[in-house]
């Protein structure tokens, strides 16, 4: 299930502001390249309808940390290129695949461009906020993932990350605390083999 939610994290809104324009693909590339480090608490739903709740925490580019509240122990974390499912009840160390299968690697890019040809498949506004549905152009099959983002000033909200297997996992941000700083071995997946004994 935790790799599911990897490739099928969500961000919900918790706030909506009045009635605003559609944010340009531009404009949300610009806001997507300025957030270097972000974190903030989440409560996750699950495809099956369980809660799960932690902190997260993003170092564009190519990073990103799940780390679960108890009763749940899991990690789920993202550096060097991959992605690692760290699961206490598993003794073979943790499950890993590469970052570049998923896609929340869209918005870990270095360089964010939504107006690449065949990355946007979907663009609108509910005159609250603005959806854009984006995948890998060059691999659409390993699924898409849906921004959701508030304007005045531009936030990221909520996104909608279905998996090749079409499961959808939603993910709901407290409130994103950006610029801080984050230390490169919070997503250095060896040193966390070596904390978990693994």
């Amino acid at each position: 299930m935790i790799r599911r939610v990897f490739l099928g994290a969500a961000f919900a809104v918790l706030a909506m502001p009045a009635a605003a324009e559609k944010l340009s693909l531009s404009a949300i590339s610009n806001y997507l390249n300025g957030l270097q480090t972000a974190t903030a608490d989440f409560t996750q739903i699950n495809g099956d309808g369980t809660l799960s709740t932690g902190q997260v925490f993003i170092k564009r580019p190519g990073r990103i940390r799940f780390e679960y509240n108890p009763p749940e122990k899991s990690l789920v974390m993202a550096g060097g290129g991959q992605v690692a499912v760290f699961d206490p009840k598993s003794n073979t160390g943790p499950d890993r695949f590469p970052l570049n299968q998923t896609p929340l690697k869209i918005i870990l890019e270095r360089n964010v461009n939504l107006n690449r040809a065949k990355m946007v498949t979907g663009h609108s506004s509910d005159g609250t906020t603005t959806t854009v549905r984006a995948q890998d152009p060059e691999n659409p099959e390993y699924g898409h993932i849906d921004l959701v983002f508030t304007s005045n000033p531009v936030e990221l909200r909520q996104w909608v990350v279905t998996d090749n297997g079409g499961s959808q996992t939603t993910v709901i941000l407290g409130e994103l605390s950006k610029g801080g700083r984050i230390g490169d071995i919070k997503f250095n997946i060896s040193n966390e083999m070596k904390k978990w004994g693994q």
